[in-house]
């Protein structure tokens, strides 16, 4: 009995003691691991540790005469980047073969009648290469037909200065039909420019099987680009990724295959049937594209940026005549507009400096804007979808207060802020 209180009294006491947490099997299972964790932790430490010893002793015993230690290690570590290197562009050369194969494949499945060798369609397809041997059409006027105008003659009108992106097509022959301009599908690049013109040249055979299953002499399976979003999706994000280089550090007069890629793009955006293919798979890619190049020109500060800003908007004004992108970049554009000018609006009421090359870069966004708003106003067939209500109410909301702050000390941006708010309401007064 006395042996059974005690334990009894020692059960309670264990029981009832302030502070005391009550172990579990559970418990010490978790604790366990966690000591187990740790200690593995501490092995990989100390076993990097003797690792990098064991390396700097290799590196010392092996240098040779007449070289340090720093050199030889330097030397090493080139030799190791080199072979790296190597292995990387083995597999990109490979990547680019197989994206190719996939290109071949895609485009006999949609039609397979279009060869590919050559750059030219098959014998049935010689009626309608005659009848434009006796109607020339040109490459200019394929690209009028979708949507996209780039005669020498079109001007960016609200920037006030004529496109750089196609001087090109003064050397087109125009006796020649647009399939036989078009370089066979080689699409195994190396150099940059290729990397570019490898899918400018597997969109430019889409876009003609296109154009001639329209005048009937080829039939074209274009849900096959359901099949295979893959392969549409890469070829269209290698082409954005080769301009977004090229306008991040632009060179004038702009090439050939630059003008020449900026053309397809806006054919295929603005093509009735392709461009539901391409929305609907790389609608993310395009708002991607959009916004960089935004950002391109709101971050250059070079001195000579002008030209290369107006190439830039002019791109991205050519994306809006497809309603989708437009929407989504009016949208894009207000936003940094709005920001903009809430920020310089602060800036001027406590009397802080004030970024003047962004103040500057602003402007060409402005101009976009205002062609843009301008462009929807102008159809016929305007919608309450076709602009962004929130994007548009943010906008709005104070910016009366704004130009009234900022008229005197910026009036040009405040007039810009005016006159976009002016097609805003004048676009919202036509739907209602």
């Amino acid at each position: 009995m006395h042996g059974e209180q005690r334990a009894g009294s020692g059960r309670r006491g264990w029981f009832c003691m302030p502070g005391a947490s009550l172990a579990s099997p559970g418990s010490s299972r978790s604790a366990f691991l966690k000591k187990e964790i740790k200690g593995g932790r501490e092995n990989q430490v100390w076993y990097l540790k003797i690792s990098k010893l064991a390396l700097a002793f290799a590196i010392i015993r092996s240098k040779p005469p007449g070289k340090s230690c720093k050199e030889y290690t330097e030397h090493l570590a080139k030799t190791v980047s080199e072979r790296d290197f190597g292995w990387k562009s083995k597999v990109e050369v490979l990547e680019a073969e197989v994206l190719r194969l996939r290109q071949e494949l895609l485009l006999n499945k949609v039609c397979p009648r279009f060869c590919l060798e050559n750059g030219k369609p098959d014998a049935s397809a010689e009626a309608l290469l005659g009848q434009e041997r006796v109607n020339p059409v040109s490459y200019s006027s394929q690209l009028e037909d979708s949507g996209c105008d780039v005669s020498n003659d079109y001007a960016f009108d609200s920037l006030g200065t004529a496109s750089d992106f196609h001087q090109s097509e003064q050397n087109v022959n125009t006796s020649k039909p647009w399939l036989e301009m078009v370089p066979p599908l080689n699409l195994c690049c190396t150099s940059k420019k290729e990397f570019l013109t490898a899918p400018v040249q597997f969109l430019q055979h889409l876009l003609e099987i296109r154009r001639l299953s329209e005048g009937g002499v080829l039939q074209a399976d274009f849900t096959e680009l359901e099949n295979d979003s893959f392969t549409v999706c890469n070829s269209l994000s290698q082409l954005l990724d080769g301009l977004t280089v090229f306008y991040n550090s632009p060179k004038f007069p702009v090439s050939n295959f630059v003008t020449e890629a900026v053309s397809v793009l806006i054919s295929l955006v603005t093509d009735t049937k392709l461009s539901n293919h391409v929305l609907k798979k790389c609608f993310k890619k395009l708002e991607e594209f959009k916004k960089s190049l935004i950002q391109i020109i709101l971050r250059n500060s070079s001195v000579n940026r002008f030209q290369a800003l107006h190439a830039v908007s002019h791109t991205l004004v050519l994306l809006g005549k497809n309603n989708i992108l437009r929407n989504s970049l009016i949208s894009l554009l207000l936003s940094e507009v709005r920001q903009f000018a809430e920020q310089l609006l602060q800036a001027h009421q406590i009397q802080a400096m004030y970024d003047i090359t962004q103040y500057e870069n602003i402007f060409p966004l402005c101009m976009m804007l205002e062609q843009l708003l301008q462009n929807e106003t102008e159809e016929s067939n305007i919608s309450s979808s076709d602009y962004d209500g929130e994007e548009k109410v943010k906008f709005l909301r104070n910016l009366d207060q704004i130009i009234l702050h900022l008229s005197d000390e910026f009036p040009l941006f405040s007039l810009y802020l005016w006159r976009v708010s002016v097609l805003l309401n004048s676009a919202q007064i036509q739907i209602d």
